[in-house]
């Protein structure tokens, strides 16, 4: 099993640098701040398919419904985790020259990290 959940975790890291750092565009980073907007939304909602995407690759086709709560998991996160460092760093008027605002991105980051640990840790348990 130890083996099934590193893979797992190695999916979620891929997954992750894929969504967040190639194929995230433009809108959806202005957009992540402003609760409820579509883009943003649909930011953390490729996550979460993203998530089932490696929990039916690490588990197989038999944990369907579970990878979709796992998904469902992650997509929430992801978005509020993303919605607090924007609103964080506006409302401190952090810019990209100051170090508070490679701070919260680092804490961002490290959030997310977290949260993908805690779902390996609900898919083994």
């Amino acid at each position: 099993m130890i083996e099934t959940a590193l893979v797992f975790l190695a999916l979620l890291q891929i997954k992750h640098w894929y969504i967040d750092f190639v194929n995230q565009s433009n809108i959806e980073i202005a957009s992540k701040g402003i609760y409820g907007d579509f883009h943003g939304i649909m930011h953390s909602a490729k996550h979460g398919a993203g998530t089932v995407l490696c929990a039916l690759l690490a588990f197989g086709w038999s944990y369907m419904f579970f990878c979709w709560v796992l998904g469902i998991i992650d997509f929430i996160t992801h978005y509020h985790i993303d919605w607090a460092k924007m609103n964080i760093n506006r409302n401190k008027g952090y810019t990209i020259e100051m170090p508070q605002f490679w701070a919260w991105l680092g804490a961002d980051q490290m959030a997310h990290q977290l949260t993908y640990i805690g779902l390996v840790w609900l898919a083994v348990a």
